[in-house]
């Protein structure tokens, strides 16, 4: 009699909440296409949040309840869209002089009806970057749901904290754009993610087995859960745990790990020197963080700007080198998004300052976030400035007590000394 040891996925019962107004606004200012396809194609999307999995392994999604809140007066063309794709749509008018919709209050109702429902929901999907809505997932953390977080702009520290998973903008945007891309397995596409040794961008999956794709899993599980870079032999060994034939297979044919590494996780960060090499999460860390560089000592007030803001912990130097690197290449060369930031980067690499990808990033995201016109010719004063504003709001959104002086040195230290 022969035994089956197929293991059967979990199947996680969903309730998904779409703030659309939120969601569609926030990936305008990143990126118009993947905006207009997050509203015209919920449906392929939808289908890419359906397949997961997490330290106890592969999981499905069922969703059970499927809502979205829009503001009919403005976004009514992409309600059949939603509809079509099984969502029930809530009109959500604006109720104030100041225009702001009811989505908030409608979500938080029905959110709160589904806690206390007879159906017993396993996890909550939210999509919107709006904090307020942490009092919420702090709700659903304490009934003993997972919470998975999907915002397509800048979200407070205390908000994702409350989230199992957190889905960036970046991250959303190539999923909108991508859905065959496994979300929850971390194989989203990542525009922060590169080699520490070269310029080009790495290579894609050259095989698709169960045993890569077991490795891949836990390399990702391993350095995405870790709070610092860690050395290329414990990510190897994870890996080879996940599947001990791929020593003895040459590493998949590719010759080493690190090669296999940039074959079939290429959006995470890594570096074979300085000796033993490490391996890290290139969305929350970079080429600085690696041990044995010179480390940013940055005085109280900006250390504590970082922790609670997550802005690249960057010295004046190196900002300044970076705001005026990009303001002279989008002055010279049509801005789009993962190009000028890959220029920007190796530009950086090049001066001989370790400016991570992700710090790049960021500072792009920022200062699209806050409205600079980034197709447009701009002077490094200028993206100073806009960078500068947007940390001081990041700030002020995390209620940091900030007084005049302080203002003053948040703005110095981000601005590069480019900004009064």
């Amino acid at each position: 009699m022969s035994t089956d040891t197929t293991e059967t996925p979990r199947r996680l019962r969903c309730a998904l909440f779409v703030d659309f107004d939120n969601v569609y606004i926030g990936l305008q200012k990143l990126d118009a296409s993947a905006a207009e396809a997050f509203a015209s194609s919920p449906g392929h999307w939808l289908s890419a949040l359906e397949q997961g999995s997490d330290a106890d392994g592969e999981f499905t999604r069922r969703f059970l309840v499927r809502s979205c809140y829009l503001n009919p007066s403005v976004f009514s063309q992409f309600r059949p869209n939603f509809t079509r794709a099984g969502f029930a749509v809530v009109d959500c008018p604006s109720l104030t002089q100041q225009g702001k919709s009811s989505a908030d209050i409608n979500l938080v109702l029905d959110a709160v009806d589904a806690l206390a429902a007879e159906t017993r929901y396993d996890e909550f999907v939210i999509l919107s970057a709006d904090a307020d809505f942490t009092p919420l997932a702090l709700r659903w953390r304490a009934a003993d749901r997972r919470v998975t977080v999907v915002t397509a702009s800048p979200a407070a520290s205390a908000y994702r904290a409350v989230a199992d998973t957190v889905v960036t903008a970046d991250e959303l945007a190539e999923l909108v754009k991508h859905p065959e891309v496994d979300l929850a397995e971390g194989a989203l596409p990542d525009a922060a993610g590169a080699s520490a040794e070269g310029t080009d961008e790495p290579a894609p999956a050259t095989s698709s087995g169960p045993g890569t794709a077991a490795a891949r899993r836990a390399v990702l599980r391993t350095v995405r859960g870790a709070d610092r870079p860690l050395t290329g032999g414990a990510v190897a060994a994870a890996a080879q745990k996940a599947d001990p034939g791929l020593p003895s297979s040459g590493w998949d044919g590719t010759g080493g790990f690190f090669a296999w590494l940039s074959a079939h996780v290429p959006e995470l960060g890594y570096a074979s020197r300085p000796s033993p090499g490490f391996v890290w999460d290139a969305r929350r860390f970079s080429e600085a963080d690696l041990p044995g560089r010179e480390p940013v000592d940055l005085p109280p007030l900006q250390r504590q700007v970082v922790e609670v803001t997550d802005i690249p912990n960057l010295t004046p130097e190196r900002y300044r080198l970076l705001l005026t690197t990009l303001a002279e290449d989008v002055s010279s060369t049509s801005f789009d998004r993962p190009e000028t930031a890959k220029r920007v980067w190796t530009a950086c690499q090049a001066a001989g300052e370790a400016i991570g990808r992700g710090s790049v990033n960021t500072v792009i995201q920022g200062i699209l976030y806050a409205g600079l016109d980034l197709t447009r010719a701009t002077t490094a004063e200028q993206v100073a400035e806009t960078w500068a504003q947007n940390v001081v709001g990041l700030c002020r959104g995390a209620r940091m007590e900030l007084r005049p002086e302080d203002v003053a040195a948040i703005r110095s230290w981000v601005g590069g000394g480019l900004v009064r």
